[in-house]
């Protein structure tokens, strides 16, 4: 009988592990367009003839159907079955790819990338949802984020080789591979409760305690996120088109972007290293009010120095905000409903942040001008972060500096 237990523990070790594999998986596949649009974007420009104020919409359109499917999964996840939200997302993804290889035109690329975007999006929420409801999520977030950040680089150096209608036809083979996995995924969340776990120890042993989290934290961590992913939507989109108008050498730029995207995963092991000691918040805090520098510094003009600080710097920031963001989420939240809703909040932040910019480009202000306005969107993001931080220490303090 013993054994048998041992071989039950066993299998439900492996199962979560295969769980959280999975999930990661299909979340780098969902965020594959958001990763690469600074080299989709100047694709879109010297290989379909788009202008820079259409980039931005198209980008825009992208997110923004990435937000609206993400918004549309989270009041599903918990409820349906997500084997079956993921086949559907996935073939609505697929199809906007597709049809995007054979209608090229401005307008019908900006509906079919919104199309495309709302597949992502859902395809991402049921993916995020699902590491929120791992026994340790916060772990879990990690090692997406890990992940993420080499995949980030391969994609970089991928995607410059490959004509339009290559792109298009590796995003979809990530959706192929991806409902290839798709038995191992959990169809259903294992909590419904929004709570905090906390341990007391009194007498040597530790007492379990479930404290009920305010509704507003999630949705305080939510509008956060959506300023932080303005001012990445915005930097991220226009960054090498930004700096081919520039005295940076273009080559230089695009190397830059693939190497400094793999520093980020320094910045996930720096992030995990520091919140160990010092908690979540107070680096986070510190770390936005940094990312508002590195941003704006280039708002006088970029050159090969002040480029590559400026990416690596970014880079750094990018991973260590997002470690917090999605940590916070999953210690409060494992029915997956506020998780889901992540990729909502990024994907909003980042049709907001590309069109602001768009119309900036549009009024002939400069992307000087860009670069302030993703300042001050990181400044915002700050000032949520703060207030949350100041009310948690006093009605929650161990949620307040939880790492």
């Amino acid at each position: 009988m013993a054994d048998t237990g041992s071989t039950a523990h066993a299998r439900t070790i492996f199962d979560d592990w295969r769980s959280i594999a999975v999930a990661i998986y299909m979340a780098l596949a969902g965020y594959t367009v958001m990763v690469g649009i600074p080299v989709i974007s100047t694709a879109w420009v010297e290989l379909l003839g788009f202008t820079e104020v259409q980039v931005g919409r198209i980008a825009g359109a992208d997110l923004g159907g990435f937000s609206l499917g993400a918004v549309l999964m989270a009041p599903l996840v918990a409820r349906v079955n997500r084997r079956l939200l993921v086949l559907g997302a996935a073939v609505v993804v697929i199809a906007g790819n597709a049809l995007c290889t054979v209608m090229t035109s401005y307008e019908e690329t900006l509906w079919l990338r919104a199309i495309a975007g709302a597949g992502s999006g859902a395809f991402t929420a049921i993916a995020v949802a699902t590491l929120a409801g791992t026994a340790k999520p916060a772990r879990a977030f990690n090692l997406l984020l890990f992940a993420f950040a080499f995949s980030q680089g391969g994609e970089l150096w991928l995607l410059p080789q490959l004509t339009m209608n290559q792109i298009y036809l590796f995003f979809i083979g990530t959706y192929v591979v991806g409902l290839l996995l798709l038995p191992w995924l959990p169809p259903r969340p294992v909590e419904k409760r929004l709570q905090l776990e906390t341990y007391i120890d009194d007498d040597g042993q530790p007492l379990h305690n479930a404290i009920e989290i305010p509704r507003s934290v999630p949705w305080l961590v939510l509008a956060a996120v959506l300023f932080t992913y303005l001012n990445i939507g915005a930097y991220w989109t226009y960054i090498e088109l930004a700096s081919v108008a520039s005295e940076a050498d273009p080559d230089w730029v695009g190397q830059m972007l693939v190497y400094t995207s793999v520093f980020s995963v320094i910045g996930c092991a720096c992030a995990t290293l520091i919140s160990n000691r010092f908690g979540l918040a107070r680096p986070l805090l510190v770390t936005l009010v940094a990312q508002a520098i590195i941003v704006a510094m280039l708002a006088n003009g970029i050159n090969n120095i002040n480029v590559m600080v400026s990416m690596f710097a970014f880079n750094f920031c990018w991973i260590f905000v997002d470690v917090y963001q999605s940590a916070t989420i999953a210690n409060v939240d494992h029915t997956g409903k506020f998780a889901a809703l992540m990729p909502g909040a990024q994907g909003l932040g980042q049709i907001i942040g590309p069109n602001m910019a768009a119309s900036i480009l549009a009024a002939n202000m400069g992307y000087g001008s860009v670069f302030i306005m993703c300042a001050i969107a990181s400044l915002i993001a700050f000032a949520i972060y703060l207030f949350m931080y100041v009310r948690l220490r006093r009605a929650i303090p161990a949620l307040a500096d939880a790492s």
